[in-house]
């Protein structure tokens, strides 16, 4: 017994012994110097943090990755970074420690920007995409959602080649017809029609809410999507200062070859046969090749962007200023956009519970406009005018006895065109929040967007031809002014129970005012010695014309929000937002509800398959919400009288202002409401490497602003009336899938793919099958060419269905169109009534599309990076008003010349040159072509100086790249883009003098200091 004793308390004194002698080790080891890099798969990572454990010392790693931290010899550094694995590495004397960080889980688990705050990606419940501000600069994309064209499923973006000009963006389709189709966009706390102001270069990341219950917590304006934008903050580390441009030349693709000058004079001459002109107005054996006007008027075009950043800060303060430019000359001689942006961006912490900070963007741009109408110019400028004479004065086109219908030389248009236009805009927001009693969070926030724009417009006195002249000079001057902003508090419970609850509550209030301010003026006879005489006072009084409008809105709101999951296996989101308009104040309908919920099923948690080794990730989720959307025309049901001098009555030789009503209102409207539904899968699997999320849903427009027709006795101007009057519908299915590896020698890479499949309707119509008409900017005479209604999409074509070629006076004479000429368009009669008439129009084609797909990859080998994107869309049409809008001799497109009909048996598919002529303008499906088109969207290569010559050089990064954007895109449509934006979704689809994308070549430097 006593041995045994003896032998506890040797081996007590001997474990006493051990454990004093490592704490003496341990406090007294010697502190070393470390340096290293840390990267993951794709290559250098900054903002890792590595910390000491045990210890309160910890550093940051730079924009290269590279790092460096003072620590004791024999202790651990632990590195760590949202959305990768934490890392632990024993120093062990070592004096350069490089790491390889591994993402968590899969991407489906990274953080994502939500509605008022983030969330695990696994955890989310709702159709929630998330791209990096990464991706979006490396393209050379003047405006941020350029750059995300081909990149989110069931998103669709139409690029427009004008400079200055935003792009527009469909999600998950058109779901109104009178309102704003464009998505929210919410910058920082901020909410924007537009976020053209925005340098690309200074986003951090951009989250993309397509389904209602991510929606609805933005109620009042999310019916149409919500695109979420953070920029760049500061980080705790020494400044940084980076610069980051390129350089390169916009080159027109895809030019429309027209006739030329023998050719337009054949085609002149059988037109005027054509018409009973047996004369001959041109001799085509003397004219060759003539004036190609494409080339005239078009070039290739020089842009370059620069941006110049500093950012740093403490454990206290972190700091983010940036200068930005841009200069971008259009394809189109003279015209030319210039746009500078200033950023800067401050958080605080003032104690440990309380933090501020504000972020504040100024953009200034500057516009030297075109012609809207100088594309359809350019087909339809006689090929056989030159553009200057010998004595250098003006070739004109009267000179050849061709009408008026095509009576002008373009480089006049554009020579005596003098457009400029600013816009300046300041907005940014401030913020303070404060946590307490453990568990809860309070913030408060204050934004404004301020803007002002300014167009001035002067027509001097000139004579270039006989037609294109101005006796009378004229200054228009136009000034808008936007005044809006943004308070909204909210109040968070952050709480986990048991390790296996966790709660997160959320309840907000907000207020937005809205007010803009338009101001116009003219005069004529203003004299333009200098830019000092360009004012209306200065111009005849007599001419003088001042007008000016305005609109004013607020709005209050409350809303909530409930997060639940249990560990992490069962998932509840829940929201309520309740919004008041003042644009909807009467009839009681200013208050808007809009609830939605959440669920989730992480099945890879459940024990039935968390073993299996099949899946990393495996989430269902399904999701109902209702959405609003105020972004609609002010005061409808307002009954306004119209005023006019001709209503002017004397009586005993006063005037008496009279008024007319001419319109009907409805005695109310409400708000366009969207109920969607949506069920989602996501899926991690193959060790990460692959990820895959599919989705179906069903996206309602309810109470639709729709316009129908009433009886033109009841006297009014517009023979309708506007009200809440329709439902539609956008259903169909999405589908994304990226593959990610990283092999051995310093190779890695990724390829993700995805597309998306939506059908648009209308539903329903208060007055049954009454449709409303439009597009009648791509026709003669403005023939109205789509029609929206009941079991159609929004804004399909409509006209005559063609069935072939008139071959001669015989078919024609035993056909159901006896005023037709042979070379006339055969039209069906789809009545069968034995008359062709506006009953037998029927259905063309839709101009929404049916199908959008990307595909984007990156390669990465040592120091090379190379990424290559790809996109398109499918199942949509367009109509090519180019062609079909004629008034007299406009030039013809070589296609057209090489395949018309010019004699018995010559083409049963194209008319004579009449084609403007008979009924042969009418819109018809020979105006109709497929707009489908595949494109590589971008290739860009980059190298990265190797880190140990950066030392030397005493930088951080050193990246060059040569990029080329939209090289090739493969289409069938004859004219110059497949990609037409549209001024109202009625309108969608139809060319008519559209701006056209150019391919941009450019060279680029990246670096850092």
């Amino acid at each position: 017994m006593k041995k045994n004793l003896y032998r506890l308390y040797s081996l007590q004194r001997g474990l006493t012994s051990l454990f004093l002698f490592l704490a003496w080790h341990v406090t007294f080891a010697a502190d070393i110097k470390i340096s290293g890099k840390v990267t993951d798969s794709s290559g250098d990572l900054p903002g890792v943090t590595i910390k000491v454990k045990g210890l309160d010392i910890g550093a940051l790693t730079d924009a290269s990755g590279n790092y460096t931290i003072t620590a004791p010899e024999n202790g651990t550094l632990v590195f760590s970074f949202i959305g990768y694995t934490s890392k632990e590495v024993a120093i062990n004397g070592q004096s350069v420690i490089n790491v390889q960080m591994d993402g968590s889980v899969t991407e489906l688990q990274q953080v994502v920007v939500v509605g008022y705050g983030s969330q695990k990606k696994a955890e989310v419940t709702g159709a929630i995409v998330n791209v990096k501000g990464e991706e979006i600069s490396k393209q050379s994309s003047p405006n941020a959602i350029s750059a995300l064209q081909g990149k989110v499923a069931g998103v669709n973006i139409t690029n427009t080649g004008k400079p200055g000009e935003s792009p527009q963006i469909r999600i998950r389709g058109t779901g109104t017809v009178y309102g704003n189709p464009n998505p929210l966009y919410i910058v920082d706390g901020v909410w924007f029609d537009d976020i053209n102001f925005l340098n690309p270069q200074d986003i951090e990341n951009v989250s993309i809410l397509k389904d209602a219950s991510a929606q609805s917590i933005y109620g009042i304006r999310a019916a149409n999507g919500v695109v979420l934008v953070t920029t760049k903050k500061g980080r705790p580390e020494k400044s940084q200062v980076s610069y980051n441009g390129f350089v390169g030349s916009q080159v027109v693709t895809n030019q429309v070859k027209m006739a030329n000058a023998n050719e337009f004079a054949t085609l002149v001459n059988e037109l005027a046969a054509a018409n009973g002109n047996t004369n001959q107005l041109l001799d085509p054996s003397k004219f060759s090749e003539g004036t190609d006007w494409a080339r005239q008027v078009l070039r290739s075009a020089l842009i370059h962007n620069h941006q110049l950043t500093l950012s740093g800060g403490t454990e206290k303060s972190t700091y983010a200023f940036s200068l930005g430019y841009l200069d971008q000359n259009g394809i189109v001689e003279n015209n030319n956009y210039k746009r500078y942006t200033a950023r800067i961006q401050n958080d605080y912490q003032i104690f440990k519970n309380l933090k501020v900070g504000f972020s504040l963007i100024g953009s200034a741009a500057r516009t030297n406009d075109i012609p809207g109408g100088i594309f359809t110019q350019i087909y339809g400028a006689s090929p056989v005018v030159p553009v200057y004479y010998g004595d250098g004065s003006y070739g004109d086109p009267s000179d050849y006895n061709l009408g008026d219908g095509a009576n002008y030389n373009p480089q006049v248009t554009l020579d005596y065109y003098n457009k400029d236009i600013k816009r300046n805009r300041i907005n940014g927001s401030v913020y303070g929040e404060y946590k307490f009693a453990k568990n809860f969070t309070f913030r408060t926030s204050f934004g404004g967007d301020y803007g002002q724009n300014e167009q001035q417009e002067y027509n001097p006195v000139y004579a270039a031809t006989l037609k294109q002249r101005n006796t009378l000079s004229k200054l228009s001057l136009e000034r808008v002014e936007n005044r809006n902003w943004i308070v909204e508090n909210t109040l968070t419970y952050d709480k986990t129970i048991n390790n296996d609850h966790n709660i997160k509550v959320l309840v907000g209030q907000g207020a937005q005012r809205y007010k803009y301010y338009k101001l116009t003026g003219s005069a004529q006879n203003v004299p333009n010695s200098t830019d000092g005489d360009l004012y209306i006072k200065l111009g005849d009084v007599t001419s003088a014309n001042i007008s000016d409008e305005g609109d004013l809105s607020t709005v209050a709101s409350y809303f909530g929000r409930v997060n639940y999951d249990y560990k992490s296996k069962y998932l509840l989101t829940a929201s309520l937002r309740a919004d008041g308009s003042s644009k909807f104040f009467t009839g009681n309908n200013a208050w808007g509800y809009f609830p939605s919920v959440g669920l989730g099923w992480v099945i890879s948690e459940e024990s039935f398959l968390k073993d299996a080794n099949i899946f990393d990730l495996l989430k269902l989720r399904a999701s109902w919400g209702k959405i609003g959307n105020a972004s609609v025309p002010n005061n409808i049901s307002v009954l306004r009288v119209d005023q006019k001098a001709g209503f002017t009555a004397i009586f005993g030789g006063v005037a008496n202002t009279g008024a007319s009503i001419n319109s009907v209102v409805p005695p109310a409207t409400v708000w366009e409401r969207g109920v969607g539904a949506n069920v989602g899968l996501e899926a991690a699997l193959l060790g990460n490497h692959l990820t895959v999320e599919a989705d179906y849903y069903i996206k309602r427009t309810e109470q639709a602003i729709f316009d129908i027709p009433i009886l033109s006795s009841v006297g009014t101007s517009s023979g309708s009336i506007l009200g809440n009057q329709a439902d539609f519908e956008n259903k169909g299915f999405e589908f994304a899938a990226t593959w990610r590896d990283n092999l051995n020698d310093g190779f890695s890479y990724s390829i993700s793919g995805n597309i998306g499949i939506n059908n648009n309707k209308v539903l329903s119509v208060i007055t049954g099958n009454n449709p409303i008409y439009g597009g009648g900017g791509g026709s003669t005479g403005g023939a109205l060419a789509t029609r929206t209604m009941v079991g159609h999409p929004i804004g399909e074509f409509y006209g005559y269905e063609v069935t072939g070629v008139f071959q001669t006076a015989d078919e024609v004479a035993a056909s159901v169109q006896k005023t037709a000429k042979p070379g006339d368009f055969k039209y069906r009669d789809t009545n069968g009534d034995g008359v062709i008439s506006g009953l037998d129009r029927v259905a063309l084609g839709n101009p929404n599309p049916k199908y959008t797909y990307g595909i984007n990859t990156s390669f990465n080998y040592k120091s090379f990076d190379l990424a290559l994107d790809f996109q398109g869309v499918a199942g949509v049409d367009i109509f090519n008003g180019n062609i079909g809008k004629r008034y007299g001799n406009e030039n013809f497109t070589k296609a057209f010349y090489d395949n018309r009909w010019h004699g018995a048996g010559t083409s049963n598919t194209y008319p004579s040159a009449n084609i403007g002529g008979s009924q042969n303008y009418l819109p018809n499906s020979f105006f109709v072509e497929s707009g489908s088109y595949f494109r590589i969207r971008n290739v860009q290569l980059g190298y990265t100086v190797p880190g140990d010559v950066m030392s030397k050089w005493k930088m951080q990064k050193l990246r060059v790249f040569a990029n080329a954007q939209n090289p090739l895109t493969l289409f069938k449509y004859s004219g110059f883009s497949p990609e037409i934006p549209a001024s109202s979704p009625i309108n969608s689809g139809i060319d008519n003098s559209i701006y056209p994308l150019s391919a941009t070549y450019n060279v680029g430097l990246n670096v850092t200091f």
